[in-house]
């Protein structure tokens, strides 16, 4: 078992991990992001949403990604950019317990 795996955090958002700018910053990122969801695959521990394939969106899914694992570091975040012009996906998952948290902080219903 690796270390990490010891320590997990509790399912708990820790609000000290951002500045007030940043905060501010992330939930415009986050809103803008979620609203430009075309898909959601839902995951054995997660989900899946795929985004609009452009730089634009890219740039966007990688600062969410950068400050929301701050603040809830029990999540796992990917970018899979697929070939040929493929879609963009932002898969977000975890442990146990992780996907219900998921479906209820980004209404992934």
């Amino acid at each position: 078992m690796r270390e990490a795996q010891a320590m997990e955090s509790p399912f708990a958002c820790n609000r000290e991990a951002l500045t007030a700018e940043q905060w501010t910053g992330h939930r415009a990122v986050t809103e803008q992001l979620f609203s430009a969801r075309q898909s959601v695959r839902e995951l054995p521990d997660g989900y899946a949403l795929r985004l609009p394939d452009d730089d634009e969106t890219l740039l966007l899914a990688a600062r969410f990604n950068s400050l929301e694992r701050r603040c809830c570091p029990f999540f796992d975040f990917a970018l899979e950019v697929e070939r040929e012009g493929g879609p963009l996906w932002l898969r977000l998952s975890g442990r146990e317990g992780a996907k219900a948290v998921l479906r209820s902080e980004f209404d992934l219903t």
